[in-house]
């Protein structure tokens, strides 16, 4: 059987109609004809029933369908990967990352990409730490951007820089007037924190095993953005990266003393880097030329309302 018969039938399952399929696919009546004849031939079963020169797709044919659908899909994207490997900068970059870094990590490092292969496109998918580690494990994902490092032999990590941590909180709040704060003075507070399967809980539960004592989580949110906006109702304080310059938030920041306030982000891939060559080339450059002075920002945290 021909690829190209393959497609006619598609082309003929989908519209039930010789003369129309026929006209779609710039191929006379009776070579479609003879070429849907062979194919029941084949297939030892007739894929559409007849009455009155009209076709109708039979369960023989709904099954057939949906194999030769998935069949012509395959073979596209086999087209695709070759193109891929021919010319890296026309293919397509699956990229993870944590919801927080969609806002200034990924949108710096595509537009300055972008400038020397304006032809690479990317697909992009933010999530827990857990969820792009395991994307990234499975090969669903290219490229993955998370913090902290994840405990994975089996992928690898390149550390881009880190960001430092500190304690938010609503203005008037006892906190909001000091210059600095310890790790155990926060413990005496309801706080809020994002669940067990992202990347910045799993710096918040180190910050306080280091000093000895225990977080009391009061709520457990999903995105930094709605734990942000829980602090600025009052429904408790937390520990969040320290706002970059163009982040906006009628809350306090109050920076943190342990010497330990900060998370390392980076990217990864498995051992064996990704498949195709426009990721390796995108990796390539996010690991070969990251400038830390255009994106590890900012150093310290004020203790003044970041609005």
């Amino acid at each position: 059987m021909e690829v190209r018969e393959l497609e006619w039938f598609v082309v003929l399952a989908r519209t039930e109609n010789v003369t129309n399929a026929a006209t779609q696919l710039h191929v006379s009546q009776p070579t479609l004809s003879r070429a849907l004849a062979r194919i029941e031939r084949q297939l030892g079963v007739k894929l559409f029933d007849r009455n009155q020169n009209r076709l109708r797709l039979n369960k023989y044919g709904e099954i057939y369908r949906a194999h030769a659908e998935r069949a012509m899909k395959e073979l596209t994207q086999g087209e695709e990967r070759i193109r891929t490997l021919v010319d890296p900068h026309k293919g397509v970059v699956s990229l993870g990352f944590l919801h927080s870094f969609g806002g200034w990590l990924v949108p710096s490092l595509l537009d300055r990409y972008h400038v020397q292969a304006p032809l690479t496109s990317f697909e992009l998918e933010g999530g827990a730490a857990d969820s792009i580690v395991e994307a990234v494990r499975s090969g669903r994902i290219d490229i993955g951007f998370v913090a902290p490092r994840p405990v994975a032999e089996d992928l690898a990590w390149v550390r881009l820089g880190r960001e430092l941590l500190c304690l938010e909180v609503p203005p008037g709040d006892e906190f909001a007037d000091r210059e600095s704060i310890s790790i155990a003075e926060i413990s005496t507070r309801p706080m809020i924190a994002l669940g067990q399967s992202y990347g910045l809980r799993h710096v918040v539960d180190r910050l306080f095993d280091d000093a000895g004592c225990v977080p009391s989580i009061s709520i457990e949110a999903t995105e930094l953005s709605t734990l942000r906006a829980l602090v600025r109702h009052g429904s408790g304080i937390a520990i969040v990266p320290v706002p970059r310059s163009d982040q906006q938030s009628p809350t306090v920041t109050v920076p943190i003393s342990d010497a330990n306030a900060f998370r390392s982000y980076g990217v990864i891939t498995r051992n064996d880097g990704p498949t195709g060559s426009a990721a390796r080339a995108f990796l390539e450059f996010v690991t070969g030329s990251y400038d830390e002075s255009l994106l590890d920002e900012p150093t310290t945290a004020s203790p003044v309302p970041t609005a």
